[in-house]
């Protein structure tokens, strides 16, 4: 059988490196979060992320139309409804889709790293389970060009395979 035909065509490799980007801090959404964004993609859903939070970093409960994967490396994390299954160095989660959980790390814990791989739509909730907000790909994107904007740095280069539908030539 021949090789096949390249689909795309590459003269680089589409790979990024944490420690040469800046990191974006959401601490004015949620106080303690740093992230790194990766991989944006509006049209199927998924974003993908490297993550630093803070002891004590809380966020709002929150609904998975999709899959997440997350992987820790550094720290200690659970979720409020499941105090029984911290998730420490190491640590490999996969979170199907429609869960609802309370990300928290400990107050007298240690800093929290980690890679996550979200797909679908966030649906966030207050305390009392009210409504607050819809994430996904392309919000987070928008999110993350207003905050470095803000914070008067370049945004971090990331993976973006797609663009706005169109007409081919």
């Amino acid at each position: 059988m021949p090789l096949p035909m390249a689909i795309h065509e590459q003269d680089r490799l589409l790979s990024l490196n944490v420690n040469e980007e800046p990191a974006i801090d959401l601490g004015h959404l949620i106080p303690g979060m740093k992230l790194w964004p990766l991989f944006l993609d509006p049209d199927n859903a998924t974003w993908v992320l490297y993550v630093r939070y803070a002891p004590g970093t809380q966020l709002p409960k929150h609904f998975h139309t999709g899959a997440v994967h997350f992987f820790t490396l550094k720290g200690t994390w659970g979720y409020k409804e499941y105090p029984q299954d911290m998730q420490t160095a190491g640590s490999y989660l996969y979170e199907p889709p429609g869960t609802i959980h309370t990300f928290h790390i400990p107050e007298d814990g240690e800093p929290v790293e980690g890679f996550m791989v979200v797909s679908g739509v966030n649906v966030v909730f207050d305390d009392d389970g009210n409504y607050l907000s819809t994430d996904h790909a392309g919000s987070m994107e928008q999110i993350f060009l207003d905050a470095a904007r803000q914070q008067g740095i370049d945004m971090p280069r990331y993976i973006r395979p797609s663009g706005p539908a169109a007409f081919t030539a």
